[in-house]
């Protein structure tokens, strides 16, 4: 086996499988993109348009995808922090494509039961845009922060971030129009980006995996509802954590298979999956076939005979913690100066207020009284001490701002606020301001005519100089 020898590195296990899989010469060719830098690729915010690149540079499975010639630091550029692009591994941005073959309704409610970091989270939240709403979850509390931090970003204000694991959301049976399991899996497919993958892998850990994958699909089985879909997804190729899944969500739940068109050229592997109930399929991405690195991926489609779930808004909302509150009920600064504030529902936690799309309010509602709720909508800000304190999810949403104070800043000044350090604003107004870079907002500073206090949030700051 020549393609063993060449890569000692990987596991022989693995190279065998492989091999059973692709042949010999195919493998070889697997080995030799092995060896070659993986490519790096963003995807756009199409409601933060500041990034324009060559158009034949474009993924082609995804429009708002575009490969990079090279890895620049994203961490210095002031763009990347103002979120109008996300850092996206190519194949994974094939959710794209799915989303735009299927027409899943954009008023709907979608599930990321897997969230973070948020790759797919944005992009679903994208296609969402005003008229629709998300439900981005993760179990791990240290993810879930990278996962908020990500849709804060990301800006739309039409997520909700939880931390749930895929147990709790059994009482939300047939209440969402997708559902996106991109689970826990060995890691097969990022090999070539991350060594710390190959010291993991084992048989064993693929048995485990499997396992993990099976518990969750049994939970989120009966999450979408009728004539919604679910997407299963792993960054690996063997058919253990894949195909065997599929089947075993067949056999588990009653669902039908859905077939999507692929572009002669893109390099994407479709196969049949022989279910009881039929034929399914599933699509593979090896890195030796197309820019990207391996993915799996199946789509289902719940029937039209399934149990829908459709949550009616009640006259009081009672909720530990959140209260629902007006436009009376917030201070005078926050009303004066946010728009759309009329438009939508107003949420208090505290002295913290949240704003989220009125059309949804049912909704939410119904979800907050289910699921541990990390993030909601906008968070606006909150009132301490008298003061009205403007908050960063403000600033980073797409929410109208023309009526606050903004100061413009170049690469430099930019870099230095995001460092939380001083800049210079010589004859910038006191108060409140908000800094921009290319006309994109990066947070606020206090202007106190004698000094500027930078409201970056410290956790976020820039470290590298």
């Amino acid at each position: 086996m020549n393609s063993m020898e060449s890569s000692p590195q990987l596991p022989i296990p693995f190279l065998q499988s492989l091999e059973r899989a692709l042949g010999n010469d195919e493998t070889a060719e697997f080995m030799q993109a092995y060896q070659e830098e993986a490519p790096t690729s963003i995807r756009l915010n199409p409601f933060k348009k500041g990034v324009h690149l060559d158009e034949s540079a474009k993924i082609p499975w995804c429009d708002e995808g575009y490969y990079l010639a090279n890895r620049p630091s994203f961490t210095l550029d002031p763009l990347f922090h103002a979120g109008t692009y996300y850092v996206q591994e190519a194949s994974s941005t094939f959710l794209y494509h799915v989303l735009s073959h299927l027409a899943v309704p954009k008023d709907g409610v979608f599930l990321d039961l897997c969230a973070a970091p948020g790759g797919k989270s944005t992009l679903l939240s994208s296609y969402l845009g005003n008229e629709g709403l998300l439900v981005a979850n993760e179990v791990i509390s240290a993810r879930t922060q990278i996962l908020k931090e990500n849709i804060i970003k990301w800006g739309l204000g039409n997520t909700i971030v939880t931390q749930n694991d895929a147990g709790q959301f059994q009482e939300l049976a047939g209440f969402f129009d997708l559902v996106v399991i991109d689970a826990p899996c060995s890691g097969e497919g990022m090999f070539r980006k991350d060594p710390k993958a190959i010291k993991e892998w084992s048989p064993e850990h693929v048995d485990l995996c499997a396992g993990r994958q099976q518990r969750i699909l049994d939970q989120a089985g009966i999450l979408p509802k009728a004539g919604g879909y679910l997407m299963y997804a792993t960054c690996t190729f063997n058919q253990k954590e894949n195909e065997q899944n599929v089947r075993f969500l067949t056999e588990e739940f009653s669902y039908e298979p859905v077939r999507i068109p692929l572009g002669s050229d893109w390099g994407i592997v479709e196969s049949e999956i022989a279910c009881d109930s039929g034929l399914f399929y599933g699509y593979r991405f090896f890195p030796h076939r197309l820019k990207g690195e391996g993915l799996f991926i199946s789509i289902l489609r719940r029937p039209d005979t399934s149990v829908t779930t459709t949550p009616k808004l009640h006259k009081e909302f009672r909720h530990p913690h959140l209260k629902r509150v007006s436009v009376r009920d917030i201070p005078s600064e926050l009303s004066h100066q946010v728009e759309r504030v009329n438009e939508e529902s107003l949420y208090a936690l505290g002295s913290a207020y949240f704003l989220f799309p009125k059309r949804f309010q049912a909704e939410f509602e119904f979800l907050a009284q289910h699921l541990n709720l990390r993030y909601m909508g906008v968070f606006l800000g909150e009132a301490s001490n008298g003061q009205w304190i403007p908050s960063h999810e403000w600033a980073m949403s797409i929410l109208p701002k023309d009526l606050v104070v903004k100061w413009e800043v170049n690469l430099d000044h930019a870099l230095q606020f995001l460092r939380k350090e001083p800049i210079p604003m010589d004859g910038a107004a006191t108060g409140w301001v908000l800094i921009t870079y290319q006309e994109y907002p990066l947070g606020w500073v206090k202007n106190l005519g004698n000094r500027i206090n930078n409201y970056y949030p410290k956790e976020w700051r820039v470290r590298m100089s």
